[in-house]
C-alpha cells in the first residue's frame, strides 16, 4: 500500500514537473510602477497568457533609466527576453549596447509622429508637465515657474525617465542658457526622488506645490477618484514628449513568444489597459477610442521632442549642468 501510494506521488510530481518545463516563460523587464497591482502589470499578464501558453514573467527594476543601466551592467548574460519602459532619449544608448534585436512589426500606430524604428516599439506617449493643485497661482511657463517661490518635487534623470525628459525640455527651450534655468530653479526644488512613484506621493502629501509627471495625471484623480482638484500646468515654452517602448533582446532563448509580445502589445487588448492603469495615451488607440476625461486634458500647442541621437549627445552635458547647480 505504501509502495503504491509513493509511486502515484512520484508520477504525479514527475507530470506536474514536465508540465511546468513545457510551458515556456517569457521574462519582461520593466520599471516597478508597471508591474505594480494598479499598473498595467496585472491586466496585461492575464490577457497575453490567455493566448501564449506561457508563463509571462514581469521584473521591475526601479524607475524607466534604471533599466538600461541594468541592461549596460548584465550586458549579454541579462536574463530578459523584452526590455518594456524605456523611451526615446535612451533608445540610442540602448542602441549601441548591441543587445537588441529588430523586431519586424508593422502596427497601425496613433503616435502624433511617424515611427520608423526597427529595433523599440511603442507602447504609450504622452507630454511632461508639472502637475499642481487647481486652485493655485499656476505659472505660465518654465521660466515662470523659476522665478517664483513655488515647491517642486522632481526626479533623478540618471535613474527616472521623467527626470531625463526635465532636462531634455530644458535643452529644447533654452539650448546653452539652460545652466541659467537650473540655477534660478534649484531653490524651487524640495527634494529629487529616484523614481515617479515617490515623487508623485510626496506631492500627494502636500510636501510640494507641484511635481513633474504629464499632461494625462489629472485624468487618474477624474476617473478613479472623481476628483478634479489636480491639474496640469500648460506652458506657453511648449511640453516635452515622451514615447515609451519595448525591444526584443537578442539573446532570447524564446524569440517567437518575445514576437508574439511585441505583436500583442500593439493590439486592441494591450493598448485598451493602458489609459486607465499606466495614464498615458495609447500608441495604438483601441477602436472604442479613449476613455470619458481624457478629453479635459490640456492639449500642448507646442510640442517638442528631441531625436535619440541627439538626445544621446547632450546627455552627459546636460546631466552637467544639472549637478552643478544643484549641489550649490
Amino acid at each position: 500500500m505504501f509502495k503504491t501510494t509513493y509511486l502515484t506521488a512520484v508520477a504525479g510530481l514527475c507530470l506536474a514537473t514536465a508540465a511546468t518545463a513545457e510551458t515556456p516563460k517569457l521574462s519582461v523587464l520593466t520599471y516597478d510602477s508597471f508591474t505594480s497591482e494598479w499598473g498595467p502589470g496585472p491586466a496585461v499578464e492575464a490577457a497575453f497568457e490567455e493566448i501564449c501558453a506561457c508563463d509571462l514573467e514581469f521584473v521591475g527594476a526601479g524607475d524607466g533609466a534604471a533599466l538600461l543601466a541594468r541592461l549596460q551592467l548584465e550586458g549579454p548574460r541579462t536574463e530578459a527576453d523584452i526590455v518594456l519602459g524605456l523611451d526615446t532619449n535612451l533608445t540610442a544608448a540602448a542602441r549601441e549596447t548591441g543587445l537588441f534585436a529588430p523586431h519586424g512589426i508593422t502596427a497601425d500606430l496613433t503616435l502624433p509622429l511617424g515611427w520608423t524604428d526597427t529595433e523599440f516599439m511603442p507602447f504609450d506617449w504622452g507630454y511632461f508637465a508639472f502637475v499642481g493643485n487647481a486652485d493655485a497661482d499656476a505659472p505660465t511657463s518654465l521660466r515662470e515657474m523659476a522665478e517664483s517661490d513655488i515647491k517642486v518635487v522632481i526626479q533623478d534623470p540618471r535613474s527616472s525617465t521623467p527626470g531625463l525628459g526635465l532636462l531634455m525640455w530644458a535643452k529644447e527651450v533654452y539650448g546653452d542658457e539652460a545652466p541659467q534655468f537650473w540655477d534660478a530653479i534649484a531653490d524651487n526644488i524640495v527634494t529629487v526622488t529616484p523614481g515617479w512613484s515617490e515623487a508623485y506621493g510626496l506631492f500627494l502629501d502636500g510636501e510640494a506645490d507641484a511635481v513633474l509627471s504629464y499632461t494625462t495625471s489629472p485624468a487618474y484623480h477624474l476617473i478613479a477618484e472623481e476628483d478634479d482638484s489636480k491639474v496640469a500646468w500648460e506652458f506657453s515654452d511648449g511640453h516635452y514628449m515622451q514615447v515609451e517602448v519595448a525591444g526584443k533582446v537578442a539573446g532570447t532563448d524564446v524569440p517567437e513568444l518575445a514576437d508574439q509580445f511585441l505583436e500583442f502589445m500593439v493590439s486592441d487588448a494591450f493598448q485598451s489597459i493602458i489609459p486607465t492603469t499606466n495614464w498615458m495615451y495609447p500608441a495604438a488607440t483601441p477602436a472604442d477610442g479613449l476613455p470619458d476625461g481624457f478629453d479635459t486634458l490640456i492639449a500642448p500647442a507646442t510640442s517638442l521632442l528631441k531625436t535619440p541621437e541627439d538626445a544621446l549627445a547632450v546627455r552627459e552635458e546636460a546631466l552637467a549642468e544639472w549637478r552643478a547647480a544643484l549641489s550649490q
